[in-house]
């Protein structure tokens, strides 16, 4: 029997999604699970914050890290770092739809 490789994740960020009523949030708000993985894509052509980094999940765009959170990150993406794995960690339909969705960030070695 083969030993599968151990990830070694350490716990970065908690944060909200932000501007999660402005994207596709609501489409698939049914499908997100606790643990569901995202993607973080940096977005270096907007317009609004250089260091914007959205995330997604399969191809609908949720809404963003929050800006106070994401310089460090979206610079080490830019450079092809990609040591970050974003799983949702909280979802509560009763709250603001701003604050519906939580995600965990780690940073991973694999």
């Amino acid at each position: 029997m083969e030993d599968e490789k151990k990830i070694d994740r350490k716990q970065l960020l908690n944060f909200k999604i932000a501007g999660f009523s402005y994207y596709e949030g609501a489409v698939v708000f049914q499908e997100l699970k606790n643990s569901t993985l995202l993607q973080l894509v940096p977005e270096l052509d907007n317009r609004y914050d250089k260091n914007a980094v959205a995330l997604y999940y399969n191809d609908y765009k949720l809404g963003y890290l929050p800006r106070q959170e994401n310089r460090i990150i979206a610079r080490l993406l830019q450079l092809g770092v990609d040591c970050f794995e974003a799983r949702i960690q909280q979802i509560d339909p009763t709250r603001n739809p701003e604050e519906q969705v939580g995600v965990i960030l780690y940073g991973v070695k694999r």
